[in-house]
């Protein structure tokens, strides 16, 4: 559960952006690329036990996990040759000039997050883990350990990092959240969210249950429906005047 003493809840009725990592702000899932350059196939067998719902996205993770080895350079190398959407630095620009408050919420790795944020340009609070909640990783010689500091116990879904919690805890009601994802973890999310913007499995589930939500490609195509439901009362000039 979020115990963070410098995370402030936004003032009254402004509206909170939480955003997945793998696969919505990266093309691709970082843990998959991970897994399948440097992890024992036998990973796939339990991920097909979590898509199936028989094990959570934690007890997952930490089976997984054990089965890589990579050393820090390999590691690196890896997540620096990760393609990220081409328009999420200009929609954290977007949001930023507007004073919305954006986190990032991910069952992915710390270590993983900040490195590809950092290439992307982010700074502020979301670089500096102030907005970030997610799995913490470090490198012991060849091995990756893990540890989940938003993982409450127990919790019903056994997920690694608690999405729903976690936006209960930084938006309360009366702050309208929007929901950005792409995959089965994001699910949980959606019964705190107000507008949910979704792709691939999560378009799917949205779809298969009768949850509204707007399909996206890219960034470019949030910050479009966003100008519009936003409006321009609460943009913010920047010293970039735009």
């Amino acid at each position: 559960m979020p115990t963070r003493s410098d995370v402030n809840p936004s003032p009254p009725s402004q509206p909170v952006v939480f955003c997945d990592f793998d696969g919505t702000i990266t093309q691709v899932d970082v843990t998959d690329q991970i897994l399948s350059q440097f992890a024992h196939p036998s990973w796939q067998e339990i991920e097909q036990e979590w898509v199936r719902g028989v094990i959570g996205s934690r007890e997952c993770l930490e089976r997984q996990l054990a089965l890589v080895e990579a050393s820090p350079d390999e590691l690196d190398a890896l997540i620096d040759a990760v393609p990220v959407d081409p328009d999420f630095s200009n929609f954290y620009r977007f949001l930023k000039r507007r004073a919305i408050p954006l986190y990032v919420v991910s069952d992915g790795f710390d270590y993983v997050i900040r490195r590809v944020l950092w290439r992307s340009g982010v700074d502020g609070d979301l670089r500096n883990g102030k907005h970030l909640f997610s799995s913490a990783l470090r490198v012991e010689g060849r091995r990756l350990l893990l540890s989940f500091p938003y993982s409450p116990t127990p919790c019903v879904h056994g997920c690694a990092t608690c999405k729903a919690e976690i936006i209960r805890r930084v938006a309360p009601e009366q702050h309208p959240v929007i929901f950005i994802g792409d995959g089965l973890s994001d699910r949980f999310a959606l019964e705190r969210a107000n507008l949910v913007f979704a792709k691939r499995q999560l378009l799917a589930f949205c779809r298969e249950k009768g949850i509204a939500c707007h399909p996206f490609e890219t960034f470019r195509d949030i910050e479009a429906v966003l100008a519009v439901e936003l409006g321009p009362s609460l943009f913010v000039p920047d010293d970039e005047g735009a």
